[in-house]
């Protein structure tokens, strides 16, 4: 395979994106004006010969019909008289006839209706500028001046050589300026690429001040933090996943181990109901762990949504009846009256549904776990709505919780008493880290009737 040619550096590219367009203005810009400098110069010259015509014209006498110029040599010599170009002119009656001047010299007559006309000609070798005057009269006749175009050619061809060099070493300047302040500009950017290059893999710290905060451009600053900000989520997940596989080592180990002892014991026995029953505690410890494990990824998902979380209006009313629905059959095989309040009123709150649905899961799994030791234990999921937020309550008359206890019990792998040997201390700190992504505030306190426990999650109202 062949190797591609090298691509061309930021700075280089820069200076032709802004040299380019300047050369091509200069470009139509200088050829407008040398236009125009060429017209204006023609015309001051055109002037001077029209002028020269009217005068020899009023030098032409009529006397019994006939024509002649009434000039001596030396007054005609004044006359047309150029210290630079040299001048002829010639008399003609309307028929072409030369009548004074300078035999030889011919040119276009005006068109009717117009006293003079511009032209170019040739006379003894050299090229003349030639201005026709039409008098008319008794008889009619023309006028004829030259002059020759050295002179205004060399100061036309001098004023594009000043005008080509100046430009172009302005030209020249500009584009060595750009090109250093350009490089005074990427050197932040340069400083960046350095830094990251040498940075080791592991090194996921935010960038020192002055490669990002005290940049030159807010571009830079922009894209330093946002190089930081991509470092710090990189930092987080990181952590997350390491948390994650700390967690799930550790609290797998014991799970597995009884399942693994479980089946050595019902192995060495012959007794089917023993087999059994080894079995049952067997899948019991499964779901257990299954339970444990997705609890865990739960919290992985919620650690790594921060950044990417986009909350918008749901529904709450219909998301929450619709996870008491899913419980009932839970419910119902542990003995536990489920119910909900309030869950037909019209509500949206800012949030994410899969987020809301998980909050709402863990919280009735909590209460189902840990509230169902009443007498006859009861869990009711309320919804009341205010003017400014929405709450989602889910309340049980079981032990309860007390107050020294709920702040404890919210953090990672805290467990509370009287739940069972299934629990894993992660429930309240998924609905915790939920509702934090959600900008919703989560709380627990005593139940408003007799004992037992109200988690109570406050939304924010959507707007609308």
């Amino acid at each position: 395979m062949s190797t591609p040619p090298p691509r061309p550096s930021l700075r280089s590219r820069l200076v032709w994106r802004v040299v380019l367009p300047l050369v091509l203005t200069w470009g139509v810009g200088t050829g407008a004006a040398l236009w125009l400098a060429r017209q204006d110069l023609q015309q001051a010259y055109d002037r001077a010969l029209l002028d020269d015509a009217y005068a020899i014209a009023a030098q032409v006498v009529r006397e019994r019909g006939q024509l002649h110029l009434n000039l001596s040599e030396a007054e005609l010599g004044a006359l047309l008289y150029d210290q630079s170009e040299r001048v002829y002119f010639a008399v003609q009656n309307a028929d072409g006839e030369f009548l004074a001047g300078h035999g030889g010299l011919v040119a276009e007559p005006p068109e009717a209706g117009t006293a003079f006309r511009f032209g170019a000609a040739h006379l003894r070798g050299r090229a003349v500028r030639t201005v026709t005057l039409r008098r008319d009269g008794a008889p009619p006749f023309l006028v004829v001046v030259a002059q020759t175009t050295e002179v205004r050619q060399a100061q036309l061809n001098r004023l594009v050589l000043v005008s080509v060099a100046l430009q172009l070493s302005l030209l020249a300047l500009l584009a060595v300026w750009l090109r250093r302040a350009i490089a005074r500009q990427l050197a932040p950017l340069l400083a960046l690429q350095r830094a990251v290059e040498q940075r080791d893999a592991d090194d996921l710290t935010a960038l020192r001040p002055e490669l990002s905060d005290a940049a030159t451009t807010r571009d830079m600053q922009r894209l330093g933090g946002a190089i930081n900000s991509l470092l710090a989520r990189l930092s987080q997940s990181l952590a997350a996943q390491r948390e994650f596989t700390g967690n799930v080592a550790h609290e797998l180990r014991t799970p597995l181990a009884g399942i693994g002892a479980q089946a050595e014991y019902a192995l060495a026995q012959t007794d089917p109901a023993v087999w059994r029953e080894q079995l049952q505690g067997i899948l019991a410890s499964q779901a257990r762990s299954s339970h444990y494990v997705a609890q865990l990824l739960a919290l992985a998902r919620a650690d790594e949504a921060q950044s990417a979380l986009r909350l918008r209006p749901v529904a709450l009313g219909p998301l929450a009846r619709e996870v008491v629905l899913r419980s009932l059959r839970q419910a119902d095989r542990q003995g536990v009256d489920l119910g909900g309040q309030g869950l037909d009123t019209p509500a949206e709150v800012v949030g994410d549904a899969v987020l809301i649905e998980g909050l709402l899961t863990n919280l009735l799994d909590n209460a189902l776990r840990y509230g169902a030791g009443a007498a006859e234990p009861r869990i009711t999921v309320d919804l009341a709505v205010s003017e400014e937020a929405v709450a989602l309550c889910v309340l049980d008359n079981g032990a309860g919780i007390a107050p020294t206890e709920r702040a404890r019990l919210q953090r990672r792998g805290e467990r509370g008493e009287g739940g069972g040997d299934g629990g894993a201390g992660l429930g309240l700190a998924i609905v915790r880290r939920y509702a934090q992504l959600m900008g919703a505030r989560f709380e627990l306190r005593d139940a408003p009737e007799g004992p037992g426990l109200a988690a109570v999650v406050r939304f924010q109202r959507a707007a609308g």
